[in-house]
């Protein structure tokens, strides 16, 4: 005769011996052109289009305890040569599993779909426009200082808000043509941001770069057609920054009004490991949630750095980091590759000079990074794999295959792709020449 226990044991025996087969869904991501790289959560997985079968629990909600179950939001970077990259966040959550006695199992997360489509933009498409800056060195002499509320009224209309699904922030204009600058743990994970401008004006910013390694991200507006142009500010490089100089910050800080300003000093410049990667300005200027992505300006109007993040800590207050403007114009030359940086330089006027010392300090101000200078020739650069990195006197200047304007004289140009060797030649480029390259790479040995 078989117990009652018996009976009940069997089947417990035979599911724990024979456990149910998981049932899986595919997750596919295409693209349009096709062939650009996939990564999830930073780790290359292929190429579009692309298909991966994941468990049936990361589609939708686990019936049973032994279903597998998503327990991280999941982040897709989805990049192509000569074509602006796109982030998309994947996931839905974090939502509470609760099992059927009502105990809590802890959080997990949901595919919105089984299925996502991106349109990639070409770069020349979307990065429209001039950026400004200026580079100095100790022999430069520097543009007037502005007073505090002349300082706000011209750079203020450049300052945007930032709201997405559940963050919101600041950001500012580099261009007239709507590529707005901000952090990238705002933007990461958002196709759109809402983009509230000083004048009460609102847009839709798309998100169309978040750098993988530098706090960095760029959005873009398209301009109105009532509007010829966004006022845009200019960028100055972290040489000219100096400790103790006074700064401005404005933002948009949580639970205060929008379009704040703050003011404080250069505590200290330079790297700052637990900040992470890049040159950091240290600053007293108070900085808060919402204040992310906002620029620090010196007295001079200029952009020194992206205000990013506040020290929080136990009896410590009044210490803020701001990455610096040098990282955000070596993002930027990525996408205007004909970018000149100004480096304005001043002399004393000879003695019989009629010229005035103004003129000549101010000759060149306000030269935007995408203009080419007047002697120069066109050079068209393409390369077997396409999508080398293009190395042009040590300076990168995109991905092949891509048309770029240099300065008359001799040029050292270097392509890199992985897995193959180096391509190297020097480059003797004249006047209104049009130069093409054809760099076929080999693989390394």
């Amino acid at each position: 005769m078989v117990s009652r226990s018996e009976l009940t044991l069997g089947p417990l025996l035979l599911l724990l011996l024979c456990p149910p087969r998981v049932l899986a869904d595919k997750l596919q991501i295409t693209s349009t052109p096709p062939g650009a790289t996939v990564e999830l959560d930073g780790v290359v997985v292929g190429t579009t289009p692309f298909e991966k079968d994941f468990p049936g629990g990361f589609f939708h909600k686990t019936r049973t305890s032994m279903g597998s179950r998503l327990e991280h939001p999941v982040v897709a970077r989805i990049s192509l040569a000569g074509y602006a990259s796109r982030e998309l966040k994947l996931t839905e959550g974090p939502m509470n599993w609760i099992s059927l006695n009502g105990r809590n199992r802890g959080e997990y997360w949901l595919f919105k779909s089984d299925h996502f489509d991106v349109e990639l933009k070409a770069v020349s498409e979307t990065f429209t426009g001039g950026i400004t800056a200026k580079v100095s060195d100790s022999s430069v002499a520097l543009a007037p200082e502005l007073s505090l509320e002349e300082l706000v009224r011209q750079a203020k209309p450049a300052v945007v808000y930032l709201k997405g699904l559940d963050k919101a922030g600041s950001g500012f204009f580099v261009t007239g043509t709507g590529v707005i600058v901000t952090n990238a743990h705002l933007a990461r994970g958002e196709e759109t941001l809402l983009a509230a401008l000083s004048d009460g004006q609102q847009l839709e910013a798309k998100v169309v770069h978040v750098e993988p390694d530098l706090d960095i991200a760029l959005a873009k507006v398209d301009v109105p057609s009532a509007k010829s142009e966004f006022p845009h500010l200019t960028l100055a490089d972290a040489s000219s920054v100096h400790q103790g100089e006074n700064v401005l910050a404005i933002g948009n800080p949580g639970d205060a009004m929008l379009f704040s300003v703050t003011k404080g000093i250069v505590s200290a410049v330079g790297t700052f490991p637990s900040a992470g990667p890049g040159t950091w300005i240290q600053t007293d200027t108070p900085i808060n949630p919402g204040n992310s992505g906002g620029p620090l300006l010196n007295s001079r109007g200029e952009v020194i750095g992206i205000n990013t993040q506040k020290l929080i800590k136990k009896n410590v207050t009044g210490i803020g980091f701001a990455l610096s403007a040098t990282d955000l114009l070596n993002v930027l030359r990525r996408f205007y590759p004909n970018a000149v940086p100004l480096i304005e330089k001043t002399s004393s006027p000879a003695p019989n000079s009629s010229e005035k010392p103004d003129a000549i300090a101010n000759a060149n101000v306000n030269l935007p990074l995408s203009a080419a200078p007047e002697a120069a020739g066109t050079v068209t650069i393409s390369s077997d794999p396409d999508g080398a990195e293009i190395f042009i006197d040590d300076k990168f200047h995109g991905n092949t295959p891509a048309t770029l304007k240099l300065p008359a004289g001799s040029h050292a140009i270097v392509l890199k792709f992985p897995g193959h060797t180096d391509w190297r030649r020097s480059l003797e480029v004249l006047k209104s020449s049009k130069t093409s390259l054809k760099a076929a790479l080999d693989l390394a040995p």
